[in-house]
């Protein structure tokens, strides 16, 4: 049995910078896997993600893509054309994940790594959350994921209960402990 693992990437401070975190919280909250599947809230940690990148069989990342197509397309990209895209990087999480692949790939143990990502609307707006279009398009980007993880193997069952996106944004939104006064 592989071992995998999915690595939410993004920064939730920047409107649809933060698909990967609230993706990868998702499928944890709303989905069962046949085999242990480990989910990692990446946020914008880089290389220090690259333990997993060594030590996993398979590595599934959810983020934005930065690529001229319309925002809320849905791309699923081996790690070599994510490599590839060179000079359409637009976010420092964005050029740490790549160099942090191209470096894994000279070393003798690399995961098989794919990116599937989402096309933002905004990255720039200072706020929690993401806009309508990404909104919108979030159903594709999930099917995605459980269609990679069905290629990988894993047998996907949704949870009785399901928590929407707006309650997993809502999650990071909320203050985790009260400050004293």
């Amino acid at each position: 049995m592989k071992s995998i693992v999915i690595v939410g990437i993004g920064n939730i401070l920047f409107q649809d910078e933060g698909i990967g975190c609230y993706a990868g919280r998702y499928l944890e909250e709303n989905y069962d896997f046949s085999q242990p599947v480990e989910i990692i809230d990446g946020g914008t940690l880089g290389f220090k993600l690259m333990t997993y990148y060594q030590s996993h069989d398979r590595v599934i990342i959810i983020d934005t893509v930065s690529i001229d197509d319309v925002p809320g397309s849905v791309h699923n990209l081996p790690a070599d054309a994510l490599m590839a895209l060179g000079a359409q990087r637009q976010t420092a999480h964005e050029v740490e994940v790549v160099e942090m692949l191209e470096i894994c790939s000279l070393l003798d143990r690399m995961a098989e790594v794919s990116v599937v990502g989402m096309v933002p609307e905004d990255i720039v707006s200072v706020n929690i959350g993401v806009t309508q279009t990404v909104k919108r398009a979030f159903p594709s980007l999930i099917a995605e994921m459980i269609n990679e993880l069905r290629a990988a193997g894993v047998g996907v069952t949704p949870k009785a209960e399901q928590m929407s996106l707006d309650a997993i944004i809502d999650a990071y939104n909320a203050p985790t402990h009260a400050v004293p006064a």
